[in-house]
């Protein structure tokens, strides 16, 4: 039986070593996000959970009633299978949570594994009623034996990643000597992926261009971009620049040295990583940023933010001496770009681009949303400080696709509408994407998380969100527990009926809800981390 009961828990450890490293790496392996996601409802059920009770129950009364212990050994296996059953369900529906393959994982799976073998060829050499204790306890403990190890060889990936920025530190400055490539960091709460995109796709018409990929904007993730692909050929190098600590942004632009900088927004998204939002603003909020142009560089801000436009007022009139806004409007202050005459359709959006030298052009984008109105401007003011002409840019927009904008629009099964803006959310993103929602005619429904990270505003922030849901959707389904009566409170507010606010994360109960509640002409929206599995559910053909 030992054997059965062995081999049940060897294949559960793989599992948590797996999720373990999983989460670290998601997290960035960063100790404030990791112990953050405890805080969250999800988080606090990884620690009291079910299976992990039962283990625990298990334990103590195999510590103090010993004449049990046959039946003790019953009742573990018991669990045990229980959980392969759980895992084989899991392993079918493809939602087993296992870190993405980089030298990193593979080292720390190597050592996890090495660990946890070695306890258990000393397990086997225990006396046999003390061994499904010692597997027991080791079980109960993984997540703390793992972190351990992650953060036991942190101080060699620290050195490792030491080496790294230097080495892009040395070639990009090598580069830029050679071919004076010319540097755009771009920072922000929000936008700056779509920005980097956009301004990427308009430059590259006429410039060769590299940007960073993807969601690749930590220091590490710039650093390889730079060692990987920067060549002496590229005349423009286009780096998202993200941060969850301050000083973060002044590492990396330190390494960059860019000549132009954009801040695209800022709001109180990570500012429980930050601890302050005097921390959040120096980073994410640009002013390390700002800090690091030279004095002929150029800041550029978004004027409809109300942090970025202070940053643009307090900056000194000489670092850096270039300073440009752009905004949807020019009634409020004094832009250098803005939109006039601006068109949102359900696949892309137009308007007319005036500047204040009076020159006008009409832009098309196939972008969703008036936050890509915003986000297009502030590409369009940079391309155009860089030599192109209104007409080359509003030409390059042609190549603008939707996936550059992060939200899609996909045809969904029984001709539902499924707007896909699952990446990531933050509040403005959440409002820009419900401005979005609000021009479909059919029945509105919205799937999403709570948020996360946001700190002590995080109960007003969503209660927002609710009154805006209620306000745009006829049904929300929220797939986590953390906020969801603040969500539900400020919907009522707005006049959505309690019944059409439900909280539900089982992938296959919220395609029945969307599928049994919608017909086609009417439209989804998922926001945020929804399931991979809910996403293929609602696009995939049958």
């Amino acid at each position: 039986m030992f054997i059965l009961l062995s081999t049940l828990w060897l294949i559960q450890e793989t599992k948590y070593i797996l999720f373990w490293l999983f989460l670290w790496q998601l997290k960035d392996y960063h100790i404030g996000r990791f112990v953050d996601h405890f805080r969250t409802h999800k988080g606090r059920k990884l620690i009291l959970n079910v299976f992990l009770i039962l283990k625990l129950i298990l334990l103590v009364l195999f510590l103090l009633v010993g004449s049990l212990y046959i039946y003790l050994f019953y009742a573990l296996t018991l669990v045990y299978i229980l959980e392969a059953a759980a895992l084989l369900k899991g392993f079918l529906n493809n939602s087993i949570r296992k870190p993405k393959a980089t030298l990193k994982i593979l080292f720390l799976l190597v050592v996890s594994f090495a660990v946890t073998v070695l306890f258990f060829m000393s397990v086997l050499r225990a006396e046999s009623s003390l061994q499904p204790m010692l597997i027991l306890g080791f079980d109960i403990l993984t997540s703390v034996i793992v972190s351990i190890i992650v953060l036991l060889f942190q101080p060699i990936f620290v050195s490792i990643r030491n080496n790294t920025l230097r080495k892009a530190k040395e070639k990009i400055e090598k580069i830029k000597s050679a071919s004076g490539v010319t540097v755009i960091a771009i920072t922000g709460s929000y936008g700056k992926t779509s920005t980097k995109e956009l301004l990427a796709t308009i430059l590259s018409k006429k410039y060769k261009v590299l940007k960073t990929s993807e969601h690749q904007n930590s220091e590490i993730g710039v650093a390889n971009c730079i060692l990987r692909d920067l060549k002496s050929t590229h005349e423009f190098f286009i780096a998202e620049v993200g941060a969850y600590n301050k000083g973060k942004v002044k590492e990396v632009c330190s390494i960059l040295k860019p000549k132009i900088g954009i801040v695209t927004g800022i709001n109180e998204q990570h500012l429980a990583l930050f601890g302050s939002l005097e921390n959040l603003l120096s980073a994410e909020g640009g002013e390390e940023l700002a800090d690091m142009l030279p004095e002929d560089g150029m800041l550029v801000v978004n004027g409809d933010n109300k942090f970025c436009l202070d940053l643009y007022k307090r900056r000194p009139a000489n670092l850096p001496r270039n300073k440009k806004i752009y905004s949807l409007s020019n009634k409020a202050l004094n832009s250098d770009i803005w939109a006039n005459d601006i068109t949102i359709n359900k696949r892309q959006i137009s308007f007319l681009a005036v500047n204040k030298s009076g020159e006008l052009a009409h832009f098309e984008a196939n972008v969703l949303g008036r936050q890509n109105v915003q986000n297009l401007l502030g590409a369009i003011l940079v391309a155009k400080e860089l030599g192109m002409s209104f007409g080359e840019i509003s030409d390059a927009c042609e190549d603008i696709s939707q996936n550059l904008s992060g939200m899609s629009l996909k045809q969904g099964k029984y001709g539902i509408d499924i707007i896909d803006s699952s990446y990531s959310a933050n509040p403005d993103g959440v409002y820009a994407d419900l401005d979005y929602f609000s021009i479909y005619s059919g029945k509105k429904v919205i799937v999403m998380p709570c948020l996360i990270e946001l700190g002590k505003k995080s109960a007003e922030i969503h209660e927002k969100i609710g009154t805006k849901i209620g306000q745009v959707c006829d049904l929300a389904i929220i797939t986590s527990k953390d906020k969801f009566e603040n969500i539900k409170r400020g919907a009522i507010k707005a006049g959505m009926k309690e019944k059409n606010i439900i909280l539900c994360d089982n992938p296959k109960n919220i395609y029945s809800l969307v599928t049994l509640s919608c017909k086609e002409g009417d439209a989804v929206l998922l926001e945020g981390r929804v399931s991979p599995e809910l996403i293929n559910l609602l696009t995939s053909e049958k």
